[in-house]
């Protein structure tokens, strides 16, 4: 039986948790982010399982490129100024609960992800505590 990792995250700019714990996908808690597509403002739900690139949104976003990523709480814009490797779009980053970042590429189609620790030995111990690996 596999595992699935469920991570929680929060705003790198004002800290506040971006867990939607109302809206689930796949039996766990969204993340809620709003998202702009030109002039269009809408909120989208991100799968929290690592890896799972599933999503819901209020509005229409196919055919969309590359979306900019905003915190439901301060509003402030979350693409970052790191771009993907593979499509150059710009890198959204998230602070993990448990210590360091998970990052995620801002283009739709694009399934660049990757997850960085500043602390790997005290990251991992939380993370051996959370999930029992």
């Amino acid at each position: 039986m596999s595992k699935t990792v469920s991570i929680n995250v929060k705003c790198p700019k004002c800290n506040k948790s971006l867990m939607d714990y109302e809206n689930l996908l796949h039996d766990k808690p969204s993340i809620k982010l709003n998202i702009q597509l030109g002039n269009t403002r809408g909120t989208i739900r991100l799968c929290s399982i690592y890896g799972c690139f599933d999503h819901k949104a209020d509005m229409d976003i196919s055919g969309v490129d590359i979306a900019e990523f905003c915190c439901p709480h301060c509003n402030q814009v979350l693409n970052g100024s790191e771009v993907c490797e593979l499509c150059q779009a710009p890198m959204v980053p998230l602070l993990l609960d448990l210590g360091g970042k998970v990052k995620f590429c801002s283009k739709k189609g694009c399934n660049n992800h990757y997850v960085a620790f500043e602390d790997l030995y005290g990251t991992l111990n939380k993370f051996y505590d959370e999930y029992g690996f």
